[in-house]
């Protein structure tokens, strides 16, 4: 009863360990895939174009507060 139970207990550590071994060489070489491909097919970058933004004054603002007090 008790070598059954070991027995399986090994099996199931061994085909984990198998699962994690084989999953781990498959990420190695689709790493390495990655790269030969970026180099046929390298990714396209747009240019960032920055954005003028208006700042808002000392004077907006108090009319902006002016306004909200106003109307509460």
């Amino acid at each position: 009863m008790l070598e059954n139970g070991l027995i399986i207990t090994v099996v199931g550590m061994g085909v984990v360990f198998l699962f994690l071994t084989l999953l781990v060489v498959c990420m190695t070489l689709m790493a390495k895939v990655i790269v030969v491909i970026n180099k046929f097919m390298p990714e396209v970058t747009e240019e960032v174009v920055p954005v003028k933004v208006n700042r808002a004054t000392d004077d907006d603002v108090a009319v902006a507060i002016a306004v909200a007090k106003m109307n509460m």
